[in-house]
């Protein structure tokens, strides 16, 4: 059974990355920290014209209707540019929670999933249990959580507090609103399962940019240690600084296996996809931790300072660590589907 990508997705991914390439620089992303929402109307014009929008949308309003092991190649990119755009909020996050509601919102769905898909509206999801959410401010529609209920909420109608993250590129805020029959799109029952799903797909998309920050920071740490010279020699060329980056490209390496197999069980909706997401966000996490910590040694002092490039992924990485679950809430996933009997043990079943 052949599990690769095929050409037409390489493809994408690879257009995709010269775009973010060119248009999300460092400058450009420095010069969003000074503005008041941090985000940019031009590069989500941009973002609109390429199509990306769209790709998570249903046909039937207007998308491609592409799955989530489609998406988290692009995913990753957005990771590796360290996008500060809610793109991969909006497409796999937001629009599958909003396609999975029933037909007696039909109305509600075909508005919005219309919307998102032509550029003309952006989504944002809070995670339930956590007072901040991603991107408020530049959302039309926040879609929210009261207990297990789902509500579907405009911005018009809520009150927002800016709240500081570790990472500039991330726009917090507590949102404060008042849940109404209005409001609610689905019921605790129904909410239950949506939530559980939404949560799968966003620790899924926060995997997929872990993975690409860290192949980020290990390019930038190899580019500079060969700028960089002691003892008339580059210091790249120096054994102790390439066992710092050979470790990080293995374990790179080690976590695409279980980023998209996980990708592949939620496109599917395969028993035991919980285990999946979290063995994938746990190691992408690891991967970009170390990448990290072992590309701040190859700049040196260098590497905390505000002026070099490697800060912008460095803190984009320690953020998104803990977003849809930290360590501790997917180990223990982990944990109980491999002690309570959930998986089956041994060579060929287990990671």
């Amino acid at each position: 059974m052949d599990f690769s990508f095929s050409q037409d997705q390489l493809l994408f991914q690879a257009n995709v990355r010269s775009f973010l390439t060119n248009e999300v620089t460092p400058e450009r992303i420095r010069e969003l920290w000074q503005t008041d929402s941090g985000r940019s109307d031009e590069l989500w014009a941009q973002l609109v014209e390429l199509g990306l929008t769209a790709l998570s949308v249903p046909e039937a309003f207007g998308g491609l209707g592409l799955n989530e092991l489609d998406f988290v190649l692009l995913a990753q990119e957005c990771g590796y540019a360290g996008l500060p755009e809610p793109l991969v909020d909006s497409m796999l996050v937001g629009v599958p929670l909003l396609t999975a509601l029933d037909d007696t919102h039909l109305a509600l769905k075909s508005e919005w999933l219309t919307r998102v898909a032509e550029g003309r509206a952006r989504l944002a999801v809070g995670q339930p249990g956590n007072q901040l959410v991603a991107d408020a401010q530049v959302a039309d529609l926040l879609l929210l959580a009261h207990g297990d209920e789902v509500h579907a909420v405009p911005r018009s109608v809520v009150s927002l507090t800016r709240n500081e993250s570790v990472d500039p590129s991330r726009q917090l805020f507590r949102v404060d609103w008042t849940p109404s029959a209005a409001t609610c799109v689905a019921e605790a029952e129904q909410g239950r399962m949506l939530w559980a799903a939404t949560f799968n797909r966003g620790a899924l998309g926060t995997a997929a940019q872990l993975l690409g920050l860290a192949k980020r920071m290990v390019d930038l740490a190899v580019d500079y240690s060969f700028e960089r010279k002691q003892f008339g020699k580059p210091v790249g060329s120096f054994q102790a600084v390439k066992h710092l980056m050979a470790n990080v490209a293995v374990q790179i390496e080690f976590a695409k296996g279980p980023l998209y197999r996980a990708a592949y069980a939620v496109a599917h909706s395969l028993p035991g996809q919980d285990v999946q997401v979290s063995h994938a966000k746990l190691v992408c996490a690891e991967a970009a931790l170390l990448a990290a910590k072992n590309a701040i040694q190859t700049h040196g002092a260098m590497g905390y300072t505000w002026e070099v490039d490697l800060q912008l992924f460095m803190k984009r990485a320690w953020a998104l660590d803990k977003v849809w679950g930290d360590r501790g809430q997917h180990k223990a996933r982990i944990r109980a589907a491999l002690f309570d009997g959930d998986i089956s043990l041994g060579a060929g079943q287990t990671f």
